[in-house]
């Protein structure tokens, strides 16, 4: 998928706020705090010298899309943030929602996030969601058609992101193929541990900043 913008998000500068949208995988369900994807990112970027604050977070485990659009307004966040993120919609999938009408609930959430990064969206960064298929926990559960479902509901995430012109890192893939690496997953055998996560911030910054280098061992 072509980036919105040939220039990252942010710049070397600021200090720049942040916020982080999301569900478990936003949030780091089984991880501490430092190795939650949002602030992995952060610290990579403030050793480039585009000082990122730490994200403040809305974000909550189990959430699904709709939940989510309910709790940002519930909350009512105060921005403008310089940069703002949005993963969602496992849960959706997980409790054999349509994925037409989580397009519907992901398109409201992404408006939210562009308003919040100051109605620009190359300040907006989403990320595919994981496959939760190919864990331990996944594969215990014997549910048939994990990968394939989703797969359909990132074509609807990537899709709405495409037209809305943000950040769209598929980290996809990085789930299938390190879910049996050491350190990929937290102690439940479900959710990302923190080599997962530092693969993903890998990911995201040869997306958005791709002038900066990942260090040997994180997987772009």
């Amino acid at each position: 998928m072509p980036a919105p913008s040939l220039s990252p998000p942010l710049v070397p500068g600021g200090p720049y706020s942040f916020m982080a949208l999301g569900d478990s995988y936003t949030i780091g369900e089984g991880v501490a705090y430092a190795d939650r994807w949002p602030v992995r990112l952060a610290a990579r970027l403030r050793a480039a010298k585009v000082e990122v604050r730490d994200p403040e977070f809305l974000a909550a485990t189990g959430l699904t899309a709709a939940e989510l659009g309910q709790r940002v307004r519930e909350v009512a966040p105060v921005g403008p943030y310089d940069l703002a993120s949005l993963l969602v919609g496992v849960n959706d999938q997980y409790r054999g929602l349509d994925a037409e009408a989580y397009g519907q609930e992901f398109r409201s959430l992404l408006a939210t996030a562009i308003g919040l990064a100051r109605e620009e969206p190359r300040r907006v960064l989403v990320l595919s969601i994981p496959d939760w298929g190919v864990t331990p926990f996944g594969e215990a559960s014997r549910r048939a058609g994990v990968s394939e479902q989703i797969d359909r509901f990132n074509r609807v995430n990537g899709r709405e992101s495409a037209a809305a012109g943000v950040w769209y890192v598929d980290i996809t893939p990085l789930s299938r193929e390190g879910a049996r690496a050491e350190g990929a997953l937290a102690a439940d055998g479900l959710h990302p541990g923190p080599a997962m996560y530092a693969a993903w911030v890998g990911r995201v910054l040869a997306t958005a900043w791709p002038g900066l280098a990942a260090p040997a061992g994180e997987r772009t």
